[in-house]
This record gives structure tokens, sequence and C-alpha cells, in this order.
């Protein structure tokens, strides 16, 4: 058979049309299997979280599976209680994602409370910026023996290791232990130790 009589043939248009249905099909089965996965459509709205304390607000969006960050303080408000949310990212009945972080600002009033983040593991570049966007001040660096160079490995607050989601006020300054790059003393012993020199062949006579 041609392929002029092949390409009007009932065989051909089958086949196209067999084909059709299968990607149609296919096509189909992928838009769902990303629905699924990417959990579309499970969407949450964002709460009113005006004039509620710190502390309500955590409560509330626990309960929705949203977490928050508090960003900083503004000018005192007589129409909102002290340290209560002024302002709020993503607007009350924005339409997110499960875990998806609510950003607050609060009345000023004093200084207002903040919860480290979680410097651990990250490097001091990425850790400063961190800092001061959350009202925080960058505290005594000290370095200590760690192949990581200039990895975050402890966090410090007035001398003593404190762990993310802790409080301390605004403008407190967070004390930092990096990796110096180096391995430590115990690690270049047992180095040294592996390491035994050659000894020096005695003289033919």
């Amino acid at each position: 058979m041609s392929l002029r009589k092949y390409l009007t043939s009932r065989v051909f248009f089958t086949q196209v049309l067999l084909a059709a249905v299968f990607i149609g099909v296919l096509g189909y089965l992928l838009t769902h299997w990303l629905t699924f996965t990417t959990d579309h459509g499970n969407e949450i709205t964002v709460p009113d979280l005006s004039k509620l304390t710190e502390e309500q607000v955590e409560e509330k969006l626990d309960e929705l599976d949203l977490a928050y960050v508090l960003l900083d303080s503004v000018d005192y408000r007589s129409g909102y209680p002290k340290h209560s949310v002024v302002q709020q990212d993503p607007l009350p009945g924005a339409k997110v994602k499960v875990g998806r972080k609510v950003y607050i600002k609060i009345n000023a009033s004093g200084f207002s409370s903040i919860k480290i983040p979680d410097l651990v593991d990250k490097t001091y570049r990425e850790a400063i910026p961190t800092l001061k966007a959350l009202g925080l001040e960058e505290g005594i660096i000290t370095y200590i023996p760690n192949l990581a160079k200039d990895m975050v490995l402890e966090m410090r607050f007035k001398g003593r290791n404190v762990k993310p989601g802790d409080k301390v006020l605004k403008g407190s300054k967070i004390d930092l232990v990096l990796g110096d790059g180096k391995a430590s003393y115990e690690e270049s012993i047992e180095t040294d130790s592996l390491a035994t020199p050659t000894d020096e062949m005695p003289n033919e006579q």
C-alpha cells in the first residue's frame, strides 16, 4: 500500500484516534496526580490576627497548621492593645497552603519578644541577615575546631546555649559558635599516629 493510500485509510485514522485517546487519558491522569501530590485545593483561609497578643496568635495558627514570624514592632498606636498585632502578611481571608508562615508586626510598648531562628547548620553569611531581619543583633563570634568552615554550630545568649524558638527581647545580641574549617586536635593526633615514618635501611657491609 502506498503512503498516500495509507494516510487516507481507515487503519490510519483508527490509529490516530487511539493515540489521541491515549494522550488524553494520560494527560488527565497526570493532572490528577499532580493535584494530589501538591495538595492542590487543600488551602487554608488566613484568619484576622488584628489586636491579638503573640500568645493568642500562636494558639490560633497552631490550630490551622500555620506558623508565624514576628518581624518587628511599630510605634505605639492607641487603638490597639499593647503587644497586639497591628499588621499581618498575608492579609485576612487570603488562601494559603498548610505550613505557610504569617508575618506579623505588633504594637510597641517597650521591647517585644523575638523567637530565636534556627541558624544551626547555616553559614555565617546566611545567619547574620536572618538575625537582623528579626530585630536581633550579631554578638560574639567564636570559632572551634570543625571541618565545616563558617558553619553555625551553636547559638548562645548571655553565655548560655539557646535553641530555635526560645524568646529574647528585640535587639538582643546572639552569640554564634562557628567551625574554623580545620580538623580537631584529636583528629590530628589520630592522623599523625597512622602516618608511621619509614625506618632507614641499614648500611650494607
